[in-house]
């Protein structure tokens, strides 16, 4: 193909962080990638609650795609557009298609009406996870009854990607990987659940039709294919949510388990049934590959720890810089639990801290520091892959990884010691959730993806003495939950 006949896709990707949007060649080959903060608000009506303003958001994401544009040279033609987003973030609309209000993942504002489930495990067998104010039915819940002045004008929701490409086709719907997070979505049988509506007083009319990953929704919309000087023909294509499109980047295959390292760490199966844990830990989920599902225990805020402490201990340097000097790291000298989580603990902890002895060493640095906040996040993983493999057994000799966590050579290290397992990270694993989407494109418009290529192999070594670490790690964070 020509460089005039060149396609390529636009991609908005909407984290818990940050936005992005990218040009994508089919091959997974970034053209422009440009980012803004995603802009939160706390409301006051409730303890816990967090949202943005969809318009707001619109605006950025229309201000981004045109400086993507604007980037990439002039004969590559836009041939499709799609977004992927966070899980559990929804917006919800009236009837003219205008945004009332958008929630985020981190938005708790349903937790005071969480009683409205009095059989939590009856739940569990059927949303395949344990039902908490995080997901979408309770933040519903949770705006009705102390946003009474808006709540008569809301008509349908929908996740943050889906209410992405509504703004791009008119088109709304809900896609599977993403309804999986809204406790009315029946995991096994990939259809709403009518009772659940009926439980939390939500009319089924609020849901909109369930489509497909890659779900061609039509053509861009006239006024926003001239605004962004694409062309009108620009096919619009339901994506998914962004732990299940990064793990697409990856191409894993069946019982591949993968560990994906963002704001949070979702450890993953990919398998080819409905499987739940019986002590109701881990999460089942619709993937965006159909018929699919993916089995999930999560680490927590892992990637979230880490980027702020390096904002403390690092402030103007690189994550390179950082990888030089946890090479001159002579021997652990601190242990660090801050909160990430456990699938077997009945609590999340909500203190945390560095462990060190007294007095303090001269030769304690801020590279003890940082090994120690790898070394938490590489344990909470190992916890929460065997909880995993008592679900569903892997019996593979690698595991993969993808998302920007892992970019940590430390971090592969820590976890290929004490998974003994080889850790195989991809060409696509930096910005997987975008890629990923472009995969789901070619999916749609019957484009061949080619397999990523492996990057790098870590290899399992010293495993002896890093169990006797993750032993005093284990001793740590048992301190840490005595004060919590």
């Amino acid at each position: 193909m020509s460089q005039q006949e060149k396609e390529a896709y636009l991609i908005v990707d909407i984290g818990t962080g940050n936005a992005r949007v990218a040009a994508v060649l089919p091959d997974g080959t970034i053209l422009s990638l440009k980012r803004q903060n995603v802009l939160y608000e706390t409301d006051h009506d409730y303890p816990d609650a967090l949202s943005f303003d969809p318009e707001k958001l619109w605006k950025q994401i229309l201000e981004m795609s045109r400086e993507v544009l604007l980037a990439v040279d002039k004969s590559i033609k836009i041939a499709a557009i799609t977004a992927t987003s966070q899980r559990e973030g929804i917006v919800v609309i009236d009837a003219a298609g205008k945004a009332l209000i958008g929630m985020s993942n981190h938005d708790n504002r349903g937790r005071e009406w969480e009683h409205l489930i009095q059989d939590k495990s009856a739940m569990y067998q059927v949303v395949g996870r344990y039902p908490t104010a995080l997901f979408s039915a309770l933040k519903l819940v949770g705006f009705r009854e102390r946003k009474q002045h808006l709540w008569p004008s809301a008509h349908r929701f929908t996740s943050i990607s889906d209410w992405i490409t509504f703004k791009f086709s008119d088109q709304f719907v809900y896609e599977h990987s993403q309804a999986s997070e809204t406790l009315l979505y029946d995991v096994q049988k990939g259809t709403w659940n009518p009772a659940y509506c009926a439980l939390f007083g939500l009319s089924p009319n609020l849901l909109p039709p369930l489509k497909t990953a890659g779900t061609v929704l039509g053509p861009v919309l006239p006024a926003l294919a001239e605004k962004l000087a694409i062309s009108p023909k620009a096919l619009v294509i339901t994506g998914g949510s962004d732990t299940q499109v990064a793990i697409k980047s990856v191409a894993p295959t069946l019982e591949d388990v993968i560990i994906v390292s963002g704001t949070t760490t979702p450890v993953i199966q990919v398998v080819d049934q409905y499987l739940l844990d019986e002590h109701e830990r881990t999460w089942t989920g619709r993937h965006v590959d159909k018929n699919a599902f993916v089995l999930e225990a999560n680490a927590g805020v892992t990637g979230l720890n880490y980027q702020r402490l390096k904002e403390i201990f690092y402030p103007k340097e690189s994550y390179d810089t950082i990888e030089e000097e946890l090479n001159t790291v002579p021997h652990q000298q601190c242990i660090a639990s801050l909160g990430s989580l456990v699938a077997n603990e009945k609590s999340p902890l909500t203190k945390g801290g560095f462990i060190f002895n007294a007095p303090v060493s001269h030769q304690l640095t801020r590279g003890d520091f940082v090994w120690a906040i790898l070394w938490d996040i590489a344990c909470s993983i190992y916890e929460n892959y065997k909880t995993l493999c008592a679900v569903a057994p892997h019996h593979k000799n690698y595991l993969l990884a993808c998302g920007g966590g892992v970019q940590s050579r430390a971090l592969r290290q820590f976890l290929a010691n004490l998974l003994d397992k080889k850790i195989i990270i991809r060409d696509t694993y930096r910005q997987s959730s975008v890629i990923g989407a472009a995969f789901i494109c070619n999916d749609a418009l019957g484009k061949t993806t080619p397999i990523p290529h492996t990057l790098e192999t870590t290899v399992p070594k010293d495993r002896s003495h890093y169990l006797k670490l993750y032993q005093e790690w284990q001793t740590v964070r048992q301190t840490f939950k005595q004060v919590s």
